[in-house]
Formats: C-alpha cells, sequence, structure tokens
C-alpha cells in the first residue's frame, strides 16, 4: 500500500466523520441525526478495518524480512560447507 493510497483511504474515512458533523449541525430533525449516524459509523468502520488493514500489512512485510533472513543464512552456512573426498586404496584423493 503507498503513502499515497494510504493518505487517500484514512482521509476519506476522516471526511466521512466530519460530513456526518456538519450534516447533525444543518440538518435538524430525525434526519439530521440518521444522517450523522450513518456517515460516522461508516467513517469509524472504515477506520477500523484501515487500522487492522495496516497491522496485516506490517506483520507481512516482519514475515518476509524474516524469511530472507533465514534464507541468507542458510545460503551462507550451505556455502561453507566443505566437498567431502572420494577415497580410494592406493589412490590419491580427487576432488569433484
Amino acid at each position: 500500500m503507498s503513502k499515497r493510497s494510504r493518505i487517500l483511504a484514512f482521509g476519506s474515512a476522516a471526511a466521512l466523520v466530519v460530513l456526518g458533523a456538519v450534516g447533525a449541525a444543518v440538518l435538524s430533525g430525525t434526519l439530521g441525526q440518521v444522517v450523522a449516524f450513518v456517515l460516522i459509523g461508516v467513517g469509524c468502520v472504515a477506520a477500523t478495518s484501515l487500522v487492522f488493514l495496516e497491522v496485516g500489512l506490517s506483520e507481512d512485510r516482519e514475515l518476509a524480512r524474516q524469511r530472507a533472513e533465514r534464507e541468507k543464512a542458510e545460503r551462507r552456512k550451505e556455502g561453507r560447507r566443505r566437498p567431502r573426498l572420494d577415497r580410494m586404496r592406493g589412490r590419491p584423493r580427487r576432488l569433484r
């Protein structure tokens, strides 16, 4: 998720909450209350969902980083292994 899309998503959630508050102030009676309740509720749900998305993405990045480190350590470990030499009686050792 890019920084621009993150700002856009959280900004739109905040805008819904602000529009709900403005709607409650501008519209009177039951209609104003319903509009405010719906817009503020949708904005809060969207913001909460985006927070959970960010947590999940950060966990995925952390797992990918750990996996890369583990693979790098395994490659280093394999590179240190010395090749086994064939032993034949009466003959010198040969490298493969």
